[in-house]
């Protein structure tokens, strides 16, 4: 079985180069979506891949349920300003119980439990680039191992922990080249976690960014992070541990519709398809596990 690595790949040319590189500590890297265990958007993501009746199918793994709680850690040097802050960490609150998230409801373990559809915001920690500004897999879940051993986030084993990079830090396996973000879950002490890594697209716009002006009164870069939030959060309460729900191809849900938009209205003279919280967005599409699959922003 692979190695539950996802990552959502780069955009070229309104598609994603599916890359996979595994994470050395066996958990899931979102970015570009790479077989059942490598979270990350593949390419022509928004063609159905097959591998059940609705284009995606169920493998035996678990769905997170219930209301997990979402934790952002902002890693840089002052490269986020508080209203970047702001912005992502209302993220979860508006996602939260939206049309938009109700998509994920259609997704189940062997039990027909569904994913509710619903998270909650569980705080928020900063810290410098004390590891410097190109991290390894295995700094990133470090990151996340320091910021709850000094007591600044819970552990939380049902909750999601987000480790979000300002525009000069990249990913060494390959963040801006290969993939925009990921997630994957590994062990803090002897609990195991479920996390993502999402960089700031204003490092690399031609190839994590789906435009370079924003719908928004927040910049270019912690617009584009939102859409790879989504996607990452998606994947993980639909396919947590990579033995879930992905297709013939390993394509996970929002893998499907990675960098498709649905209908779109302009917005401060961008591209825009949603409002969460009153903040006009352009967020990717996710794939609905019903009438056949198909790519939606909304459900029912």
């Amino acid at each position: 079985m692979q190695q539950l690595n996802r990552k959502l790949a780069v955009l070229t040319a309104l598609s994603l180069a599916a890359c996979g590189g595994a994470i050395d500590n066996g958990s899931d890297s979102e970015g570009a979506d790479v077989a059942p265990h490598v979270h990350a958007i593949a390419s022509q993501q928004g063609k159905p891949g097959g591998g059940g009746t609705n284009g995606i199918s169920y493998h035996g793994g678990p769905v997170v349920l219930g209301t997990p709680a979402v934790y952002n850690i902002f890693y840089s040097n002052g490269g986020f300003t508080s209203s970047d802050v702001s912005f992502l960490n209302a993220l979860p609150g508006g996602l939260s119980g939206s049309p938009y998230e109700m998509i994920n409801s259609t997704y189940y373990n062997g039990s027909s439990q569904h994913v509710s559809a619903a998270m909650s915001f569980g705080g928020q920690a900063s810290t410098t680039e004390y590891l410097g500004n190109s991290l390894s897999d295995a700094q990133i879940l470090q990151i996340i191992s320091d910021t709850i051993g000094a007591g600044k986030l819970p552990l939380d084993p049902n909750g999601l922990y987000f480790v979000l990079t300002s525009a000069d830090v990249t990913a060494s396996s390959g963040f801006c080249t290969n993939y925009c973000g990921w997630h994957t879950h590994g062990n803090v002490g002897t609990t195991k976690i479920r996390y993502s890594f999402v960089g700031d697209p204003d490092r690399c716009p031609a190839a994590c960014n789906a435009q370079t002006s924003s719908p928004n009164a927040y910049g270019t870069g912690v617009n584009g992070m939102a859409s790879i939030y989504a996607h990452e959060s998606e994947e993980t309460f639909s396919d947590p541990d990579g033995n879930a729900w992905y297709d013939t191809r390993g394509a996970e849900n929002a893998d499907k519709c990675a960098w498709t938009f649905g209908t779109e209205f302009t917005s401060n003279g961008a591209r825009a398809n949603i409002t969460l919280g009153g903040t006009n967005m352009l967020i990717q599409q996710n794939w609905v596990n019903a009438s056949g699959g198909y790519c939606s922003m909304h459900y029912p």
